[in-house]
């Protein structure tokens, strides 16, 4: 990494008001000579561009520097496991033993299409072992159950695993793929995994030799008529390029990468959010690539600007389109230890990233989360092109509570079926009746809840589902070696045609749960539920 000007940071740092005032609670200034585990200079990092990231191997060098605050202890409560089914607890091994770690988080989940969703995969963040972020889980039969595999596979391969979770099923080539940041891809590059059955796991390839990348995110074209049949894209950050270039890298047999392919690498910083594809690939074409992308308008609570990159090409050339007008992000005020990021209370960084989804006959989905009125500090959006990604509709509101003080929604996914039937999850606080500013408030606690189309978008159903079966207790973040304003940064969510579910499609949720407890503290674990579609 470069020697940064420590006035050059600073000024960085100091744009935004709110950011400058988040900033004064930043710790002590880096001491020139410390080194971190990993054998990092602390006098040598880019502290501008680790302070954007949001995996956890940054955050990592930002605790052990001093620039940030890792978790602190807080107190328990009396908590009760989840009930099952149909919400399953994923992250269920018996490796995370303490109240310190962070036992799952930050969640992928995909299904097998050679068995009709019978085995499904769930890779998500978990930091309870040496050099290692990541948790894996498998389902034989359909989400009823989940093993976690023990010890984790992605730990071993690719050296360090600083997280940011992967995972997709590739029909042609009749593998699972995974992924997470790893050490051993050029420094922090993307390193992949494979599986025929999600159980066992061998290394693969480096899809991207990296040395500062982050938020990976990856789509497989499993469109049989499709000239790309079996090609697949990862999208990511790259901070070695400019302020942080979106990329993507492509290949048809997971071994060879192309690329990188520069999406955009201009003075203004574009988040990769989550790239996916069209099933328009009839006939021999290609299919479309879908990126969306976030302008987080120099972090802080300044305000976004939603983009969508499409290419037509296979990926080797991108066009621009924007999603509506700029918008005030969710949340209720700076992460303490670096206020590039907006929080929702307590402990939740979030900036307002969604998910993009592609149903039947050009139409494309988008929905992300934004402030919303009357005090109500988060909201959940939906907007849809009709013609293949050229142009966007009007944001609509998908929850149906009235905006308020307490009711917060955010974090959205979603999924959509080849039929165009549509499934918006997002953490809900609705039913709160009081304020969230620490973790043990009830005001804190919130639901997993949902919302579904059967019409590609055009009409949503008159209510939402409630997909947690009960109140889920906001869990701690207790861990030391994790940046305390964390519980997860996104939820990638899937839908299957055909699993084993009556005959009917059915929507893979996964998100981040507090009903599990260790020694009265209640932890941060993935839980999931299959969600029938109507």
């Amino acid at each position: 990494m470069k020697m940064n000007d420590r006035n050059k940071s600073l000024c960085y740092l100091a744009l935004p008001v709110l950011l400058l005032l988040a900033v004064s609670f930043i710790q002590p200034s880096l001491a020139s000579a410390q080194t971190t585990s990993s054998g990092v200079d602390c006098s040598n990092i880019n502290v501008a561009s680790l302070l954007k990231q949001d995996n956890l191997g940054a955050g990592r060098i930002l605790i052990e520097c001093g620039i940030v605050r890792g978790g602190q202890p807080s107190a328990g409560g009396t908590v009760t496991e989840p009930p099952s089914p149909p919400n399953i607890r994923v992250s269920n091994g018996s490796a995370c033993s303490s109240s310190s770690d962070v036992c799952g988080s930050e969640s992928m989940v995909a299904g097998s299409t050679k068995d009709k969703g019978q085995t499904v995969v769930v890779n998500y963040n978990a930091n309870y072992e040496s050099s290692n972020y990541s948790g894996t889980s498998y389902s034989s039969d359909g989400g009823s159950t989940f093993t976690e595999i023990q010890p984790a596979p992605f730990a071993n391969g690719h050296g360090e695993n600083v997280g940011d979770p992967l995972v997709v099923f590739n029909t042609k080539l009749g593998m699972f793929f995974a992924g997470d940041l790893a050490g051993g891809c050029g420094g922090q590059g993307i390193g992949l995994w494979t599986s025929p059955d999600g159980k066992t796991w061998s290394t693969g390839a480096c899809a991207h030799n990296g040395g500062e990348d982050d938020r990976p995110s990856m789509w497989a074209d499993n469109v049989g008529s499709s000239a790309t049949f079996g090609r697949m894209f990862i999208s990511f950050n790259d901070f070695t390029v400019g302020s942080g270039a979106l990329e993507v890298v492509y290949s048809d047999d997971g071994t060879t990468w192309n690329g990188p392919v520069v999406v955009s690498n201009t003075s203004t910083f574009m988040r990769d959010v989550q790239i996916t594809g069209s099933p328009r690939g009839a006939g021999g074409k290609q299919s479309t690539v879908f990126l969306a992308s976030m302008d987080e308008g120099g972090g802080g609570n300044a305000t976004r600007q939603n983009v969508m990159y499409n290419s037509t090409d296979g990926g080797t050339t991108w066009t621009t389109v924007a999603m509506g007008s700029r918008f005030n992000p969710p949340g209720d005020g700076p992460c303490p230890s670096n206020g590039y990021f907006w929080q929702v209370n307590p402990i939740i960084r979030h900036m307002g990233w969604g998910e993009p989804a592609v149903g039947p006959n050009g139409v494309v989905h988008y929905v992300f989360a934004g402030a919303g009125t009357n005090g109500d500090t988060g909201d959940i959006f939906y907007t849809r092109s009709t013609n293949n990604g050229s142009t966007w509709s009007t944001p609509i509101k998908l929850n149906t509570d009235k905006d308020a003080q307490f009711k917060e929604q955010w974090m959205p996914s979603l999924s959509a079926t080849s039929g165009g039937k549509i499934t918006a999850s997002w953490y809900d606080r609705r039913k709160a009746t009081s304020s969230c500013v620490n973790v043990g408030d009830a005001g804190c606690n919130y639901e997993r809840v949902g919302r579904q189309s059967t019409t590609n978008g055009a009409t949503w159903e008159p209510s939402e589902i409630t997909i947690s079966t009960g109140i889920i207790t906001q869990p701690s973040q207790n861990d030391p070696d994790v940046v305390g304003c964390y519980a997860g940064d996104y939820d990638y969510n899937t839908a299957l045609n055909g699993p084993d579910n009556g005959g009917k499609p059915a929507a893979y949720v996964t998100w981040t749960d507090g009903r599990f407890s260790i020694s009265g503290v209640p932890v941060q674990s993935v839980d999931f539920a299959k969600v029938p579609l109507p």
